[in-house]
């Protein structure tokens, strides 16, 4: 007699780590932050399993089999899904999930996610300044934080591809976690993969099956570990910056201190270095997102510049409208022929660790005499990194750059950072954050 259609289980326990800072919303509010991440019993992040279901399922939309691996409702027909995803638990200090109700007290590591970092963020307009309510912060989980979980296929054979096929899109360099992963959150690498496969008719699979611990903090001794595949992004190109700063640059905190009235924005992550995770603080930040708005802007710009829509001409469309950056970048507006699109560019924060700050005095000159205005002396502590090279890496959909006046734009605004042309971060009318250094298209 036959048990069940799928008597094959294919099961993977992946180990990933957050590359940028991760931010998986809980959806509500606090008087702390607009959005604070999604919490577990033991008030740690976690991943919810529908959150890496829905990222994997679209990922893998354009299959013909995506209905038959998770499932599909069409009027009275349907199949339920053949894919079980676990939550993807905080990996703890000892390198097991924290599954299950824990005394966190008395583990250092684990305490330093009761506060987590705070993103500042707002919506600038195609005036550089500040839009109106375009004003709101994020609470993230620190770069470098492992979670764990279990992903099962169930199967009517032995070797199926499709499983190959859901550990792929993981492996990816594209696979993206949470919300902000177009403004450089989310970013996730595998660093272990275990995996068995067992058939239900074998007596001794059978009784392995069955034996196997639902929770991710017992060892799984029959698993062998899988070297992650290593897949560049076939529908995706990849742009890298390899950048040195000519002098000093300021991405700030909004925030001063004790020497001056702007400081850099820093944040803490998650060292594995020792084999153990080490918190600690990275000398300066370039957010993604202050990457991400001079190179929209830039891009508009050089699409006004090549169809020839200067400033006097009607049709000069600022970046908001532009086309140029609704194909990359996407946009909420909803008006005309406008729709709310999703952006198909990617962007990373990029961590410094070895930069020196200076602080420069800075006065606000009256223009009628040409004395200093009472009140205007203020301090700026800027960041240098001499000598040393930063590397931004920013991954477009093919799609986007299938109109060549868009593709010029775009890779022009790139060539600009890299000659000197468009600073970044604050001050840059000051002589703040110019760069220079090279652009590698891959495809």
């Amino acid at each position: 007699m036959q048990i069940t259609k799928y008597k094959y289980r294919m099961i993977a326990r992946i180990t990933l780590e957050a590359t940028s800072p991760l931010a998986v919303g809980s959806g509500e509010k606090d008087i702390i932050t607009d959005a604070p991440v999604t919490r577990d019993v033991n008030d740690l992040p976690y991943i919810p399993g529908t959150s890496l279901m829905g990222i994997i399922r679209h990922s893998m939309k354009d299959l013909k089999e995506s209905d038959s691996i998770f499932g599909y409702q069409k009027g009275d027909k349907g199949e339920g899904s053949k894919v079980l995803i676990s939550d993807a638990l905080l990996l703890g200090s000892n390198q097991k999930a924290m599954d299950g109700l824990k005394d966190i007290e008395q583990d250092e590591y684990i305490k330093a996610f009761e506060v987590l970092p705070i993103r500042q963020h707002v919506r600038i307009t195609e005036k550089g300044t500040g839009a109106d309510h375009g004003k709101f912060d994020e609470q993230v989980v620190y770069k470098g934080t492992r979670f764990i979980f279990e992903m099962e296929l169930l199967s009517e054979t032995k070797d199926d591809e499709n499983m190959q096929k859901l550990l792929n899109v993981i492996s990816s360099p594209t696979f993206r976690v949470g919300s902000g992963t177009r403004n450089g959150f989310g970013s996730m690498k595998v660093v272990s993969l275990k995996y068995a496969s067992y058939d239900l008719t074998q007596e001794k699979d059978l009784n392995a099956y069955l034996k196997k611990s639902s929770s991710l903090e017992e060892d799984w001794n029959e698993a062998m570990e899988k070297k992650p595949c290593e897949l560049q992004g076939t529908d995706w190109i990849k742009y890298t910056l390899t950048l040195k700063p000519l002098n000093f640059f300021l991405f700030s905190s909004g925030f001063g201190d004790e020497e001056a009235d702007m400081t850099p924005v820093k944040e803490n992550y998650v060292d594995w270095s020792t084999g153990k995770p080490e918190i600690k603080e990275s000398k300066s930040l370039i957010p993604a997102t202050s990457v991400k708005g001079a190179i929209s802007h830039r891009t508009a710009y050089h699409w006004n510049r090549l169809t020839k829509h200067f400033v006097d001409n009607a049709e000069a469309i600022a970046s908001d409208r532009n086309k140029a950056c609704l194909d990359i970048f996407g946009t909420t507006l909803d008006e005309g022929d406008i729709k709310p699109s999703r952006g198909k560019a990617i962007f990373s924060d990029v961590f410094i660790e070895n930069t020196d700050s200076k602080v420069l005095p800075h006065i606000k000159v009256d223009k009628f005499t040409g004395g200093v205005m009472d009140g205007a002396l203020f301090q700026e502590k800027v960041s240098t990194a001499e000598n040393q090279e930063i590397v931004e890496e920013i991954w477009v959909e093919k799609e986007a750059l299938q109109d060549e006046v868009v593709r010029k734009a775009f890779e022009k605004a790139l060539q600009d950072i890299c000659d000197g042309l468009l600073p970044l971060g604050g001050g840059t009318n000051r002589g703040n954050g110019i760069f220079i250094g090279t652009l590698n298209i891959q495809e």
